[in-house]
């Protein structure tokens, strides 16, 4: 029997193409990338793999989201640290325009922003835990030019175990526990005129862990 590969990588796309030079200009592309692994090395390499995907040298914005606490843990500046530090030399190599962060509240997105090299243009605000944006988050962030978004996505955007079935359903791998996700990164390409969305898609990552 073949022996299965060691990591996978999906590409689950909606009506995408490849950006063409001449469109290049009239577009925003923007990714979150939700990372399952404390190795901050996949930055890089998915990133790299969304420009390969979309045919373009660089990404107009990138929004981090750590990967899942053990319970009881909050998350710190030095938990953050080691992948806005490879989200800085993306920026400094010119493959990301601006960079951002997540489900960070004013006192952590402050100590970031003092600490950062680069410092985030955004941060995004889950509203199923937050119904109304914090007033002092609002106040610093208008004072240090901070776009406060929206989201309402999981902490954990693909389950194990949905990922685990996939891989039984796609490549009849029976030993599809030993799967784990790495990475999974969300894109989209705006038209910056209308506003609109041209097309999105997912970037997966997985690796297959031996017992």
């Amino acid at each position: 029997l073949q022996e299965p590969p060691a990591t996978l990588e999906c590409t689950i796309t909606q009506d995408v193409d490849s950006i063409s030079p001449e469109e290049r200009e009239e577009l925003k592309v923007s990714a979150k990338l939700f990372l399952s692994d404390p190795d901050s090395s996949g930055i890089k390499d998915a990133v790299k793999k969304a420009c390969s995907a979309l045919s373009v040298s660089q990404l107009d914005s990138v929004i981090i989201a750590p990967p899942p606490l053990e319970d009881g843990a909050s998350l710190s500046l030095s938990h953050l640290q080691p992948y806005w530090e490879e989200l800085e030399t993306l920026v400094q190599s010119q493959s990301i325009v601006a960079i951002g962060t997540s489900d960070l509240d004013k006192v952590l997105l402050e100590q970031l922003y003092q600490w950062a090299q680069v410092k985030p243009s955004s941060n995004q605000v889950n509203l199923a835990s937050c119904c109304v944006m914090p007033p002092e988050l609002t106040a610093y962030a208008k004072e240090y030019d901070i776009q406060l978004l929206t989201h309402s996505d999981p902490k954990e955007l693909i389950p194990m175990l949905s990922f685990q079935e996939a891989v039984i359903a796609s490549v009849q791998d029976n030993l599809a526990y030993e799967w784990i996700t790495k990475w999974v990164l969300r894109y989209s390409v705006i038209v910056k005129s209308r506003g609109i969305i041209k097309s999105k898609g997912y970037l997966v990552y997985a690796k297959r862990i031996r017992y």
